[in-house]
């Protein structure tokens, strides 16, 4: 793998920087300052990019290195906007980009603008290397990931295809790796579960909080729904792509791949499998149980007028993760199956899909992920490289609907204990070492000059 100079390595850790210290939560997201603040870095290379904003603040950056051809094109995707953050949690300002051990530090530093500075230094560094791509390679740092995507890369699937639609797609969800053993199993993401965000509302009847007796507490009631589904276990299912991920980490020997055979080999004791895996590794033990089933949240609850009236209505969110081959139907159905059994009247309950998607998939047998495991081996020959499904959504969704084949990979070894990498993302003190930047940007230089030119 080409040797990249010091110099890249300041370069893309200052672009994050930077990146973390624009202000970008979403909502409301106000993503333009960040795309201006890109399309500027990006003109210094002799790129012409274009900002679009679907309304105002919600701005996109798109450029383009024109193919010779029409052969396959390549989309180097990632998103501006980040979730919020407490600042007293922090033991750093969240927006301040503070470096400390060889980390950057701030919200977004790992999900996902450092994917962001990694894609935007590789297209500098293809355009200094005056690389004559066989296909257009694209860059877009899109709106609003996290709230949905629909100011961003929904908005742009449906106004302006053109600017972003590419045969290949690489994005987050996946490229992070698995210590086994003695090596690292990388993943990359080629299938994503379905996200649907749930309101239910239980109903009740007001009263004066001194004779609770006369009243129907509509809190009440939901505390028991938001217990019920919070603690429901869907049946577990190996879909196809999980099934070939696990088979992948069985390769390696070890006590992780053992349990995991047995989970293959009987997957109704799956539970129980996991349960014991969990006692040496929770993160990973609960990653898999959550790729096995649908899973049901609850991640905000409101109720109440004032402090001395009984509430006649409370109302909860239920963030609902489904596998390829269910549907909002068969998750809503599901849904109430399990609180009709815990003896909740569902007259009582109203229920309303607020955001949803269906789960997505690309195929594994093609050009581009064969060019990511060559890339992978040449960086370590044991190394090895298995499908992922991500249990959370991304705009891939969106490109998959195009026809376009996404894949989640954004090269990170794991330099942290594996239950604490996992929490970064959305988490307190969200980091990335310095050396996974310049990991993440050396293997996507190596992959699209291998792939594309």
């Amino acid at each position: 793998m080409t040797q990249l100079p010091e110099s890249v390595r300041r370069e893309v850790t200052e672009l994050l920087r930077e990146l973390v210290k624009i202000d970008t939560v979403n909502p409301p997201g106000n993503e333009t300052k960040a795309a201006d603040f890109l399309a500027e870095h990006l003109k210094k290379a002799d790129f012409k990019p274009e900002v679009i904003e679907s309304a105002p603040g919600r701005g996109s950056v798109i450029a383009r290195i024109k193919g010779a051809s029409k052969a396959p094109s390549l989309l180097l995707l990632s998103h501006l906007d980040v979730v919020p953050a407490t600042a007293k949690e922090w033991s750093v300002p969240p927006f301040s980009a503070t470096v400390k051990d060889d980390f950057v530090y701030g919200r977004g530093a790992l999900d996902c603008k450092s994917l962001v500075a990694v894609e935007a230094t590789v297209m500098k560094l293809l355009k200094e290397d005056h690389m004559k791509p066989k296909g257009d390679i694209i860059f877009a740092a899109t709106a609003d990931e996290e709230e949905g995507g629909s100011q961003g890369v929904g908005w742009l699937a449906t106004n302006c295809p053109e600017k972003i639609k590419a045969d290949y797609v690489i994005n987050e969800g996946g490229g992070f790796s698995f210590p086994v053993k003695d090596t690292n199993v990388f993943t990359v993401q080629t299938a994503e579960k379905g996200v649907n965000w749930l309101r239910i509302t239980a109903k009740g009847r007001p009263g004066h909080g001194s004779i609770p007796g006369a009243a129907d507490n509509a809190v009440l009631r939901m505390a028991k729904v938001a217990e019920t589904l919070g603690t429901y276990r869907s049946r577990i299912r190996v879909v196809p792509t999980v099934r070939k991920m696990i088979r992948g980490f069985t390769r390696e020997q070890s006590a992780l791949t053992r349990l995991l055979s047995r989970l293959l080999a009987n997957p109704l004791l799956a539970d129980k499998i996991l349960d014991n895996m969990a006692k040496r590794n929770l993160a990973s033990a609960e990653y898999f149980r959550a790729t096995l089933r649908n899973t049901v949240v609850p991640t905000m609850i409101k109720g109440g007028i004032k402090e001395n009236i009984i509430p006649s209505e409370c109302e909860a969110v239920f963030d609902c993760r489904i596998l390829p081959g269910e549907t909002q139907d068969s998750l809503l159905n599901e849904i109430k199956r399990a609180l009709s059994n815990a003896g909740i009247e569902l007259s009582k309950l109203e229920f309303e899909f607020i955001v949803t998607s269906e789960p997505s998939e690309s195929p594994m047998n093609t050009p581009l992920y064969s060019r990511i495991q060559e890339t992978m081996h040449k960086l370590e020959p044991r190394t090895d490289v298995v499908p992922l499904m991500a249990t959370g959504g991304t705009d891939s969704r969106f490109l998959r609907k195009l026809g376009c084949v996404c894949y989640g990979f954004h090269p990170i070894k794991t330099d942290m204990p594996l239950n604490e990498f996992l929490r970064m993302a959305h988490g307190i003190d969200e980091r990335i070492s310095i050396n996974n930047l310049v990991f993440g940007t050396s293997v996507l230089h190596e992959l699209v000059k291998e792939f594309s030119c």
